[in-house]
């Protein structure tokens, strides 16, 4: 991969002292961004204020990257909270300014991000508003029904859709959205009739969710993440539910993440009276939503980080651990591989067997978390002392490493290179965006983010077509 990343040999420590190479701001933006959800804590601290401070230096020299990488974390990886931060920069920003009719555009997705995006561009920058994204905001609204402004509208958000109007001075298109705008700012528009306000006012009961699933009112997402309260419910029409959770259509139209069909699956797992039925449908499930990733040939060493900072949350809201993103993805990683051969590691390595008539969440569950310090070296150590003839390393991990080796993990690369075999591409997954890499030069792809479609940059970058920076560079 010399094309893309040769040059980058700047030395620099990680947030644990160690050295490592310094990122490129782009390369560290994307990191940054797609490992994030904004304002969260992460096991070496909050790293928001510092992601948009690589944003603001991109900014000036390639704005329209920005304003893809905005675009492409919400309309590929369905990332919600980070695109309405890069969104609010990308509007108060001389440079950026100019794209951000094209970035609200695809970043509105529901009509919630209107008042989310307001709202944090007020928390960021304060009044005034740019007029740019008065207008685009102003624009969005046109993009949604009463039906589904009213299912956000009210509640105990400080930023609501009358302020929206207020704000952006919006004119109704038509009779039909003038209507509803009168009916925003009179405060008379109808309550939309939501599974949330249905459970609220008549209980979480059998009758209750019987209703709801036969009137269709829960969306994919409802159903999986209300998974556990319907089964201890036990509506008698629950096969409905699993019905829909495994129909191949539903799941890609859904775009749901693979990690949420691992929470789902870790939730009901714990229920006496769950059964196995609903664990296959979840199996199922997720492998719908991988099945067209395309298959690695030859022999992939895949190595999985189960060191200690790897068992931060993805989000205080989340009971998803880094870690069980790591050990997902390198399951489904080892489902496309010819020949995989998996380890775990943390201040030491073990072996990791994959069962290919195992599910995917099942086996990915079984994977030991050790919790010791991070000694990112041990894969590429073992791949020497053993001498495996691999064709790619694809390593899961935040990249930290804090323990027993004391170079940077290039040097063993090159070692390895020139004993076992010169073509070894090295594919680092960075799963928390530290902003420090391991690896650099030839042959060296960095990729970031939660979702198996990280996984299609391995062959593009082989074949020299595509690496992630080189898509967002050139989004759609």
């Amino acid at each position: 991969m010399s094309k893309f990343n040769a040059t980058n040999t700047i030395k620099t420590t990680n947030k644990c002292g160690h050295v490592a190479y310094a990122m490129g701001n782009k390369l560290k933006l994307v990191t940054q961004v797609l490992t994030s959800f904004f304002n969260e804590a992460k096991y070496y601290g909050d790293n928001s204020n510092e992601l948009i401070q690589t944003a603001r230096a991109v900014i000036k020299t390639d704005a329209h990257f920005v304003a893809n990488l905005a675009r492409y974390a919400r309309k590929e990886l369905h990332l919600r909270s980070v695109s309405h931060a890069l969104t609010a920069l990308i509007a108060h920003e001389v440079e950026s300014k100019q794209y951000i009719k094209e970035v609200v555009a695809d970043v509105v997705e529901r009509s919630d991000d209107i008042t989310e995006i307001l709202a944090c561009y007020l928390n960021m920058y304060g009044k005034p508003i740019a007029n740019g994204l008065k207008r685009a905001l102003a624009a969005a609204l046109g993009k949604f029904s009463e039906y589904q402004i009213s299912k956000y509208n009210g509640g105990d958000k400080v930023v609501k859709f009358k302020d929206v109007l207020k704000l952006t001075h919006a004119k109704p298109a038509n009779d039909e959205q003038g209507k509803i705008f009168r009916e925003i700012m009179e405060d008379t528009l109808p309550v939309a009739e939501r599974w949330e306000t249905e459970l609220s006012a008549k209980g979480n009961t059998k009758e209750v969710w019987e209703a709801l699933i036969d009137g269709n009112k829960l969306g994919y997402m409802a159903m999986l993440r209300n998974l556990r309260n319907i089964i201890n419910a036990a509506p008698a029409n629950i096969d409905k539910v699993y019905a829909r959770l495994a129909n191949k259509e539903q799941v890609l139209k859904s775009k749901q993440l693979p990690f949420r069909f691992y929470a789902a699956y870790q939730e009901v797992a714990k229920l006496p009276n769950a059964g196995t039925k609903v664990l296959d449908v979840l199996e199922t499930a997720l492998e719908y939503s991988i099945e067209n990733l395309p298959k690695l040939s030859g022999t992939t060493v895949i190595a999985i980080d189960t060191s200690g900072s790897m068992g931060s949350r993805i989000s205080a809201k989340s009971d998803i651990l880094c870690v069980d993103i790591a050990r997902l993805l390198a399951v489904i990683a080892s489902h496309i591989c010819e020949n995989a051969i998996v380890y775990a590691f943390d201040t030491g390595i073990h072996k990791v067997q994959i069962s290919s008539r195992g599910g995917i969440i099942q086996t990915a569950k079984s994977v030991t978390f050790y919790g010791g310090g991070t000694n990112l070296a041990l894969p590429l150590l073992e791949m020497l002392k053993n001498r495996i003839k691999a064709d790619r390393l694809l390593m899961f991990s935040d990249n930290m490493i804090n323990y027993g080796y004391k170079n940077t993990c290039e040097t063993l690369a090159g070692q390895y290179r020139s004993q076992l075999n010169p073509n070894l591409w090295v594919h680092a997954v960075d799963l928390v965006g530290y902003g420090t890499q391991q690896f650099v030069g030839a042959r060296t792809n960095i990729i970031a983010g939660w979702s198996e479609k990280v996984l299609e940059f391995i062959q593009l970058a082989e074949v020299g077509i595509e690496t992630q920076v080189k898509k967002i560079e050139n989004f759609a």
